[in-house]
């Protein structure tokens, strides 16, 4: 039977069942969660149906809800002849109401003996037949709504994720930080290197941009006297899709006023390690078959260093060396990019995959860094940190820029022609330093990341309940 035969069956169940004088599509039931179900008693609980097994005059169905599974037995003999005749145009994928009394069956299966029950919502499509499943990756995250009831493995995933975050909050609170909420569309893009998404707002005649960081408005807290800030945010690139990126993503973001990177380096390690520790009850765990160890001190090294002790580049701003690294490792450029889009491309295709234990990369080049504050005796290496855990970067961090001239000075060099300058430089940001920003820490998570750490999931898509996919018929 063809599916669209299928759904044409259904309807004519539905039919039927509304000539019964029953509402299909079912009102508020109060019920117990099947997990909570004793051994004894009588009880009412609702779910999908997963299973149907008719035996005669009686039949088995399984169901389950958001706690588990359990089964149901219903008898001609307790229902009655009208409501078993009622029962019988249920399909897989219906969601039902039961009350009845619990009892184990002879193979020791808690087993609910039904003695009244209600339809919720008929189904009218079949779900995945069960043994081949849902596995076609593009439907599975598409109708992420039947991946997650066909697949046991992707709803722990997510049960993961939440957990992930009500720990991260549970953290962060417990140590004296604050969670705040800061705008989604921004007047500037600003807070991060990249292309935003672009939007207009009608009644101000004006364009808006969705936030590709929070960054700036969480600055402008710090001066207002919030001093230990983090906000778990939505936010939006308008850049490619790959295993680590999708265009809108979840960000933790802190800010510890009188404090450094060295400050944000010992609160990541100790979340992470917090975050091993509930969910693994281990500082050990395996990321895609690679063994992670989270015990402390976590390896620091160098950004120059890096690239010397990885693919022997002595001097990182030798554009001879590194364009011969480019062509020896064939890595595609564009025609204008900087030699640190180049060293970038470099880490990614020959250093990266290979960091797998938390690994900091300490030291990066003001010119990349326009927000961070530089080292004291070097004012070309700022105060900032990337933490590398399985070849996936985790984390951004930096000693806060708080100096107003200098900030000023950094935007400009950026952007060459006046236009640009009123169009991309925050001048309210600069005039809001002007106030006096204190000296601060500055901290970024890619929360999905860490999701795919902890979850060991090879792709971002995995962890995020809808992943942007390009049209269906394209």
């Amino acid at each position: 039977m063809s599916e669209n035969q299928m759904i044409e069956f259904r309807i004519k169940k539905l039919n039927e069942l509304k000539n019964y004088g029953i509402e299909v599509y079912g009102r508020k039931f109060l019920k117990t969660y099947i997990s909570e179900v004793k051994e004894e008693g009588s009880f009412k609980v609702a779910g999908r149906i997963m299973s149907i097994r008719m035996h005669g005059n009686a039949g088995f169905v399984d169901i389950i809800d958001s706690s588990g599974k359990i089964q149901l037995y219903f008898k001609k003999d307790v229902i009655g002849k009208e409501n078993y005749e009622i029962f019988k145009k249920f399909d897989i994928g219906d969601i039902i109401g039961v009350e009845g009394d619990v009892f184990r069956t002879k193979t020791g299966e808690k087993t609910i003996l039904v003695r009244n029950f209600i339809i919720l919502s008929k189904s009218l499509r079949p779900l995945p037949e069960k043994w081949h499943g849902l596995k076609d990756v593009e439907i599975r995250f598409r109708k992420r709504y039947l991946d997650l009831i066909m697949n046991e493995d992707v709803k722990k995933i997510f049960e993961r994720r939440i957990e992930i975050l009500r720990l991260i909050r549970e953290f962060l609170n417990n140590i004296g930080f604050l969670e705040v909420e800061t705008p989604m569309m921004h007047p500037i893009p600003g807070g991060a290197e990249a292309k935003p998404f672009v939007t207009y707002h009608n009644t101000l005649d004006m364009e808006l941009y969705l936030r590709i960081a929070p960054e700036i408005y969480l600055k402008k807290l710090l001066v207002g006297n919030f001093e230990k800030i983090y906000e778990i945010n939505r936010s939006f690139r308008n850049e490619g899709i790959s295993t680590l990126h999708n265009p809108e993503f979840t960000m933790l973001e802190l800010y510890s006023a009188y404090g450094d990177y060295e400050e944000m380096i010992e609160i990541t390690e100790n979340l992470i390690c917090f975050l091993s520790e509930k969910i693994f009850g281990s500082l050990t765990f395996e990321y895609q078959e690679k063994k992670i160890e989270l015990s402390k001190p976590w390896k620091r090294i160098r950004y120059e260093d890096v690239f010397k002790e990885f693919v022997g580049i002595e001097n990182y701003k030798d554009e001879k060396i590194i364009n011969e690294k480019i062509r020896e490792y064939q890595i595609e450029t564009e025609e204008n990019e900087t030699i640190f889009e180049k060293l970038e491309a470099i880490f990614k295709k020959k250093i990266q995959p290979f960091l797998i234990n938390p690994t900091f990369v300490i030291g990066y080049p003001v010119e990349i860094s326009p927000l961070a504050k530089t080292f004291k005796d070097n004012p070309k290496i700022t105060e900032r940190f990337e933490l590398f855990i399985g070849g996936i970067e985790v984390a951004n961090a930096y000693s806060e820029l708080n100096d107003p001239i200098e900030q000023l000075k950094r935007f400009e060099e950026k952007l060459k022609d006046e236009k640009d300058k009123e169009k991309k430089i925050d001048y309210d940001f600069i005039e809001a330093l002007e106030y006096g920003m204190p000296p601060a820490g500055g901290l970024g998570i890619g929360i999905d990341r860490l999701v795919m750490l902890f979850t060991n999931s090879s792709s971002i898509r995995e962890v995020i309940f809808f992943p942007l996919l390009k049209p269906k018929n394209e």
